[in-house]
């Protein structure tokens, strides 16, 4: 099981003390071997899937140590121990957490360095978590985009047939397909559709299309119904066919398109709020953050 940072501060600290000084390799390699962080574990992710889950815990761990002032960084990328650092390991405490380091002045200083009341960090939960400043923020905003996607398909659920269909032409449009042309895609007409709902033209002639069903369901989305599309997609001498429902699809549907001529990609209900939500399509933006690193690069001599 991959540590908390917190409880990776002390034998951090240890590591650090032990040495003159340490390089960042040198400190993963000693973590990894000290908490007995399996090859798995070590290729784990934080929720957006950008960073090393036990990196980003020794890395917050080392950022906290730093702020009270128990290590410093003489170059980049190294770390040594500091006198208050010694210090702190004459007599070791059981474990070094954000409640420890909160008895050395520049711990406070260096958190909340503008002294402002009103923006002053309030770390009570903080100080129970196992995770991450980086992970709490990520789980925030997953959790912040599940619930989008629930609205949106509560939104489609609630939408009719043909403005379903609607909703699928402007996705895929959005997504890129039929390029930048007002009529690259259209709806058919519902007395002539022979099972395409909709048609979106890859190149400004229309020489290679995209044939639309969309199935605006409560029930799974069996093999029959994939087999129908892939007659009409026949019948066209279409070679690519997208099929999209706000329910989900049977096993045999996502077997039986593995083995068409045709390119035919299901999209269930999940995927379809999902990529509406990538596409910023039935959304709008709320508000906007910024999360910034140091650019280490700038501060080369």
């Amino acid at each position: 099981m991959i540590p908390d940072f917190q409880s990776i501060m002390l034998p951090l600290l240890e590591f650090i003390g032990k040495n003159d000084e340490v390089s960042m390799k040198l400190l993963k390699e000693s973590m990894i071997k000290h908490f007995n962080i399996s090859k798995e574990e070590q290729e784990e992710k934080t929720p957006n899937g950008k960073q090393l889950i036990y990196y980003n815990r020794i890395a917050w761990a080392a950022s906290y140590l730093k702020m009270a002032g128990l290590i410093y960084y003489p170059q980049r990328g190294i770390y040594k121990i500091s006198d208050q650092g010694k210090n702190v390991l004459k007599k070791p405490p059981e474990k070094i957490n954000i409640a420890f380091l909160k008895q050395f002045e520049c711990f406070s200083q260096n958190r909340n360095p503008g002294k402002n009341k009103k923006l002053e960090i309030d770390d009570t939960e903080q100080e129970n978590s196992e995770k991450t400043p980086d992970e709490l923020f990520e789980l925030s905003y997953t959790q912040i985009i599940n619930n989008l996607k629930v609205q949106l398909k509560q939104k489609i659920n609630d939408c009719s047939p043909y403005f379903f269909e609607q909703i699928v032409l402007d996705l895929l449009l959005k997504m890129g397909y039929g390029g930048s042309e007002t009529d690259s895609g259209e709806l058919t007409q519902k007395s002539s559709d022979e099972g395409i709902d909709g048609i979106i033209k890859e190149d400004k002639l229309g020489l290679d299309k995209i044939y639309i069903q969309a199935k605006k369901w409560e029930n799974t989305v069996g093999r029959p119904e994939i087999q129908k599309f892939a007659g009409a997609l026949q019948g066209k001498r279409a070679k690519k066919g997208v099929f999209i429902t706000t329910s989900d699809f049977s096993k045999d549907a996502y077997e039986f398109v593995k083995n068409l001529d045709a390119a035919v990609i299901l999209i269930d209900g999940e995927k379809l709020a999902q990529y509406m939500v990538e596409n910023e399509l039935g959304i709008s933006l709320k508000q906007s953050f910024k999360i910034y690193s140091i650019d280490n690069d700038y501060f080369e001599e």
